[in-house]
């Protein structure tokens, strides 16, 4: 049932928002015709969601917000700034580091951004009535064109919203309501003829401007795959083990993004560029523990450890060859295989032999390790390569 109401309350839900932390707060309508339906129908159809089986599975539910809930009239979507205070690519240069994600470095924004939600949809309803349904990231809405929709940015080319005021660094969420409330004006692409997003991608995971191939994208390698990551990825990974912040962060736009000023969205320090060698070491309670909170430890100790077993093997350093070989008898097939390949990359053929002499492994893909021929080390490690 759509809910009409009087003297215009847009400016009093955005001071509300904006009062409850939020940094953006625009509206639209979820009455018109939703073209990203299309786009989301052409992406699962090329099987570039890869192993998100969720996002077939949820098609229809996402081709309309109306989809999700007919009773909807408009959306309220806000914004959260997570901009860092420092160059996020910097790391990656600092190989016996890894490199998590911006976004993953502090607490889990999910809880951050519904606990706000839930306050603005509480005040919301007692203001104003109406029915309402709240969504942050989990639920099948296509948040990022209801933004584009809504006037908060546009999407890029690397197919995430970009804002005029905050970059590529804004978390969102979104309120489905059955007040009728005036829409603001849809934001137009100023990506122009920049591609830095394009260019700077370590897997070539965009086949085209505004189209993302995921099964090439790092952070759904070392987040959403759950076997091991294909090779042909593994060495362009480098040091990165949670996500991949590289398109977003070579974005000219962020040069006029602030830098985030809540304290719940700091960035850990043990978090910033942790030790690839102490991260090696993690057990699932240690895992846990230096986890908590955050969204890191929705991929569970082994494939994290997976992640960083890769790393290794491309830092280059020999030194860290004791991380690797410590883990060939851990209780997970997936880091045997990873600490197996890592080794390839970091100890001589006749080191790499003895070892495998040694092992009794039984599980297929690490005896698949064993046996398949290692790529050579990386550049500057002073060894010529290992082929085995």
């Amino acid at each position: 049932m759509t809910t009409s109401i009087s003297d215009a309350p847009e400016d009093l839900i955005r001071a509300e928002a904006l009062g409850l932390g939020f940094d953006a707060c625009r509206f639209t309508a979820v009455t018109t015709p939703w073209p990203a339906s299309a786009r989301l129908g052409e992406f699962v159809e090329a099987g570039r969601h890869g192993e998100m089986d969720w996002l077939a599975d949820t098609r229809e539910r996402r081709s309309h917000p109306r989809a999700m809930w007919g009773e909807a009239r408009s959306a309220i979507v806000v914004g959260v700034n997570y901009g860092p205070d420092r160059d996020p690519l910097a790391v990656l240069a600092e190989t016996g580091k890894g490199a998590i994600s911006v976004y993953a470095q502090g607490d889990d924004y999910h809880e951050l951004v519904k606990a706000r939600l839930k306050a603005l949809a509480r005040w919301l309803q007692v203001r104003f009535g109406g029915e309402l349904k709240v969504f942050v990231d989990t639920a099948p809405l296509l948040e990022k064109p209801l933004a584009e929709q809504a006037g908060l940015g546009w999407q890029g080319k690397h197919t995430n919203l970009v804002s005029r005021e905050f970059g590529s660094w804004l978390f969102l969420g979104s309120i489905l309501t059955t007040l009728d409330l005036a829409p603001d004006a849809a934001e137009a692409d100023h990506c122009g003829s920049c591609q830095a997003c394009l260019d700077i991608c370590p897997t070539r995971a965009f086949p085209a401007p505004y189209q993302l191939d995921a099964r090439r994208c790092i952070s759904y390698l070392t987040i959403e795959l759950k076997g091991p990551i294909p090779r042909e990825f593994r060495a362009s990974l480098g040091n990165r083990i949670y996500g991949c912040d590289d398109c977003l962060a070579v974005c000219p736009w962020n040069k006029f993004a602030a830098v985030a000023a809540e304290q719940k969205l700091a960035a850990r320090e043990a978090l910033r560029s942790p030790s690839l060698a102490d991260l090696a070491r993690l057990d699932d309670a240690q895992f846990r523990a230096l986890f908590a909170k955050s969204p890191v430890k929705r991929i569970g100790r082994d494939r994290f450890v997976r992640n960083v077993l890769y790393a290794v093997g491309n830092s280059g350093d020999p030194a860290l060859a004791g991380a690797a070989e410590r883990l060939l008898g851990d209780p997970s097939p997936l880091v045997r295989g990873a600490a197996v390949w890592a080794l390839g990359r970091l100890v001589s053929l006749k080191d790499f032999q003895r070892l495998r002499r040694a092992s009794h492994e039984a599980d297929a893909d690490v005896l698949a390790e064993w046996s398949t021929p290692h790529s050579a080390r990386p550049r500057g490690s002073g060894d010529p390569g290992v082929l085995c």
